[in-house]
């Protein structure tokens, strides 16, 4: 007998993995009413954010459910990470042409992955047939007034970003066989993959950037361009210094070149960028004895725009919904 939209979201949605992921004391009503109830801590603001997967934009038409159930939700979250918002729960908007269980269940395995991974439970959502679309809507939340935002910068605060960059683009390389240099070894490729479908948003390192860094965002569309969001946004420039950009040691196997292109213009990377006075500084060196790889690539200065080793920049060259079609 076909499943009904009841029978899918409890057979592959309702399930322990995905329900009891977050914190239990703040999701009070989850799935299985006609809206979730949330209990907020006290002393604290909600972060919310949603966002919209479409097959040939933001993920390749060939893939593994598994891998996109993961990086559905981990993309999301991520906005939770940029605003130093610590997960609490999340809603899905399936749209599926037709039911496939053997799809069904591997993309919510992977989604369940994902959500174990942030502690953040499914609390709604919805199923519908049509196009295959994935809405992810995220809840978090941030202690009052300690939410990070674009706006904040001063001249004479340090530029940091928290992990490699360019591996976004070169792990998209990856799952489409594109361009591949003929000495990238099985574990590079396997990493770079990785790095695409299985993205883990830096939710901790954002919550250690509440009431420290003066502003912050992920990196999703590219250096350059998340950077001038940020400069804009905050009314400074920003001055990037290119001998200082993170890589991976698999990104090196392309070309210097190559490289540098996918470190400023790949997107797709999802660590944070933000800005820290400089009183702070002593808190890099810490961060990284954590685990957390953050790195001071620039300053921020009087003026406007992103400057690159001196040189204005404009920015163009990230990925810009509906201009482009990034993945198609």
């Amino acid at each position: 007998m076909p499943l009904g939209e009841f029978g899918l979201i409890g057979r592959y949605f309702q399930r322990a993995a995905l329900e009891q992921a977050g914190g239990h004391t703040k999701v009070a009503l989850g799935i299985g009413d006609d809206a979730a109830l949330l209990t907020p801590t006290p002393g604290c603001q909600w972060v919310i954010s949603t966002d919209s997967l479409v097959q040939g934009v933001h993920f390749p038409e060939h893939y593994s459910p598994q891998d996109l159930g993961y990086r559905a939700l981990a993309v999301a979250v991520s906005d939770l990470a940029a605003m130093a918002a610590t997960p609490v729960g999340f809603t899905l908007a399936l749209t599926l042409p037709a039911v496939d269980e053997h799809w069904l269940q591997a993309f919510s395995t992977g989604l369940a992955a994902c959500a174990t991974d942030h502690h953040i439970s499914l609390i709604g959502g919805d199923t519908t047939r049509g196009p295959l679309n994935i809405g992810v809507s995220v809840f978090g939340e941030a202690p009052q007034g300690q939410a990070l935002r674009r706006a904040g910068a001063r001249p004479g605060d340090l530029l940091c970003v928290g992990g490699p960059l360019g591996d976004g683009a070169a792990g998209l390389a990856v799952v489409l066989e594109q361009g591949l240099p003929d000495n990238l070894a099985a574990p590079a490729r396997e990493y770079l993959a990785a790095r695409f479908w299985r993205p883990r948003a830096q939710c901790e390192l954002g919550v250690a950037l509440a009431g420290i860094a003066s502003a912050g965002l992920d990196v999703s569309d590219g250096l350059l361009q998340d950077a001038g969001h940020l400069a804009g946004a905050s009314g400074v420039a920003l001055h990037i210094h290119g001998a200082d950009l993170p890589c991976s040691a698999a990104l090196r196997a392309w070309p210097a070149a190559q490289q540098r292109e996918w470190m400023l213009r790949g997107g797709d990377d999802y660590v944070l960028l933000f800005t820290l006075p400089p009183e702070h500084a002593a808190l890099v060196a810490q961060w990284a004895g954590q685990g957390w790889p953050v790195r001071v690539i620039g300053e921020a200065a009087a003026g406007s725009g992103v400057w690159l080793d001196g040189q204005a920049t404009s920015g163009a060259g990230g990925y810009q919904h509906f201009k482009e079609s990034k993945h198609g």
